[in-house]
């Protein structure tokens, strides 16, 4: 995710970290390039070829349709972004209330409502992994007890498995008398709405916006960009390098945007922060029983968290 202090607008046209350009700047070189070619071959393209000289009128329309799909697809890849930081957000509220829980339930057992906060923490940096494809051991072992660590690393689902190991302990509580029957139902709840906003979460990742789509989108704004120089060189001259690769940065920055951001939880700039997330949850938690974070806040690198 990107993170940059509101900036002047005028310092905005010029800004380079926290754009899309370094990911677009060879296809926009390369519609330069045709541009001038363009312009450089009117003459002869005219002389031998007028019947089949392309104008600005089909761009037109080929434009208004390609930037309404542009604009569907790009809709469809920020529900998906804004989903998943909506379930996220629901982890935070659900961790909160658990906490909380344990520490009002059980104010005798201060060791209970720090395995709580500890198991929590865990939970949310295992699903952090698990969405990103990576490795969790190092943020489990500093988080659990090693006769848990040892249980649940062996799960294929992590996640599922530290929650089912925190309901245990919360049963084992309830035998004990720590709490009551009707205070694990509620605690249970909350244990409810962590295993549903992980699973939309796993959903989202598992879940990718169909391929062919994908190539679609990438094959017709090349198409388009690249054939744009040909039409407008005969109408507007030596503009047309100017004007074809506006349009093309415009295109061509858009169709980045949606690819970065239909992939929620990846490390791309557009993504979530989830790094940042995890250390919040665990920072929040962590604050209502006492509790020492396990680890620091994350730091931006060139205007990026991940």
């Amino acid at each position: 995710m990107i993170v940059r202090p509101h900036l002047h607008w005028f310092r905005l046209l010029f800004v380079w970290r926290g754009s899309v350009l370094p990911y677009i700047v060879t296809r926009l070189l390369l519609v330069l390039a045709v541009s001038v070619a363009s312009v450089l071959c009117r003459g002869w393209w005219m002389s031998e070829h007028a019947a089949s000289a392309l104008s600005i009128p089909p761009f037109t329309l080929m434009g208004i349709a390609l930037a309404i799909f542009l604009g569907f697809r790009n809709s469809v890849s920020y529900e998906r972004f804004w989903e998943a930081r909506k379930q996220w957000g629901a982890l935070l509220i659900a961790a909160r209330s658990l906490t909380r829980e344990a520490a009002s339930f059980a104010p005798a057992d201060s060791a209970l409502q720090r395995r709580v906060a500890r198991t929590l923490a865990a939970f949310v940096y295992a699903l952090k992994h698990q969405l990103r494809g990576t490795d969790p051991d190092a943020d489990l072992a500093c988080r659990l007890d090693a006769a848990v660590h040892q249980r649940v690393a062996a799960a294929r689902f992590v996640p599922p498995a530290i929650l089912l190991d925190l309901a245990r302990d919360l049963a084992a509580a309830q035998r004990a008398g720590t709490i009551s029957d009707l205070q694990l139902q509620a605690m249970d709840r909350n244990l409810n709405l962590l295993t549903e906003a992980s699973g939309a979460c796993e959903r989202i990742a598992n879940t990718p916006i169909p391929y062919t789509y994908r190539v679609l989108m990438n094959r017709t704004v090349m198409v388009y960009c690249l054939l744009l120089p040909v039409g407008l060189s005969t109408s507007i001259g030596w503009l047309t390098p100017l004007i074809a690769t506006f349009v093309a940065y415009t295109f061509l920055a858009l169709d980045v945007i949606g690819e970065q951001i239909e992939e929620p939880f990846g490390k791309e700039p557009n993504d979530l922060a989830l790094a940042s997330m995890c250390h919040a949850i665990e920072v929040s938690v962590c604050e209502l029983v006492g509790e020492t974070p396990r680890s620091g806040p994350p730091e931006a690198e060139d205007y990026v968290l991940i």
